[in-house]
């Protein structure tokens, strides 16, 4: 059981990691639900069309960072107000999704395909593997190299930054881009779960994981943990109805998210 925990937690202990590195340089990742989706929607037509998921990996993860750098660059250039640019970034995200699937496979319901079928042990092999190998990285990078240091000063003390002669705005699209890259790999994950493409996918995933940054104070071992209760809550919560059916589906359903509010009240 614990060992099922721990993989249904890992897309979003990815995605918190991403949200981690946008919340470090003070531009937090609002867009993260419409990209946990987005990314699913490319693995699954990247693999599908080119027959191979490596390739359709590989895909995914250069084309949500390219985009997302490429909106970054935007909203630097513009000076536009971050807040309000990644929330029209989060519902560009989900609008494209069903656009795609419309244009390229006549749909916008569920896909599926005889290319994008995978065994559950693999699937699950592959991602406590991958978010493992991902989240170490990722710490390493941000405690013991210059640039890891510079994108946690970038928020709290960015005049450091300038003095030295360097553009915080670049640590700030470099964090949105890294961002994209943990969250490619959260959409993937989630896709190669089930086997399928399902709209609606991300199921909230995205502002759990900017709870658990928030709750997590930046600090990334806090914010597993908080990921891991979030998950297996959730994870336990499915299995709930089995045993007391009068429980409405909907509380059961609104269980995780009553459990972050809870405590974010308390933090507070």
């Amino acid at each position: 059981m614990i060992l099922d925990i721990i993989s249904f937690s890992c897309p979003l202990i990815l995605a918190s990691m991403g949200a981690l590195f946008s919340e470090y340089t003070g531009s937090l990742a609002l867009f993260l639900e419409g990209l946990i989706g987005f990314s699913a929607f490319l693995g699954f037509g990247f693999t599908v069309s080119t027959g191979s998921l490596s390739t359709g990996i590989l895909l995914t993860i250069i084309t949500t960072i390219l985009i997302t750098g490429i909106f970054s660059l935007l909203i630097e250039k513009t000076k536009a107000n971050k807040f309000i640019a990644s929330l029209g970034m989060n519902l560009i995200f989900s609008a494209s999704v069903s656009l795609f699937s419309s244009l390229f496979f006549k749909t916008r319901g569920v896909l599926t395909s005889d290319k994008f079928i995978f065994n559950t042990t693999t699937v699950e092999i592959f991602s406590i593997t991958t978010t493992f190998i991902l989240v170490i990285a990722a710490v390493i990078f941000l405690i013991f190299t210059q640039k890891g240091i510079y994108i946690r000063i970038t928020g709290s003390d960015s005049d450091i930054l300038t003095v030295k002669g360097i553009n915080p705005s670049l640590y700030r699209t470099a964090a949105w881009c890294i961002t994209a890259f943990f969250t490619a790999f959260s959409g993937i994950i989630l896709s190669l779960r089930v086997s399928a493409f399902v709209p609606g996918i991300s199921g909230g995933k995205g502002w759990m994981a900017l709870a658990a940054v928030f709750l997590g104070k930046k600090k990334w071992w806090q914010i597993i943990i908080f990921v891991i209760i979030f998950c297996g809550i959730d994870f336990i919560s499915a299995g709930i109805q089995n045993y007391i059916s009068a429980i409405p589906s909907s509380v059961i359903l609104a269980l995780p998210y009553i459990v972050i509010l809870l405590l974010i009240s308390i933090k507070k």
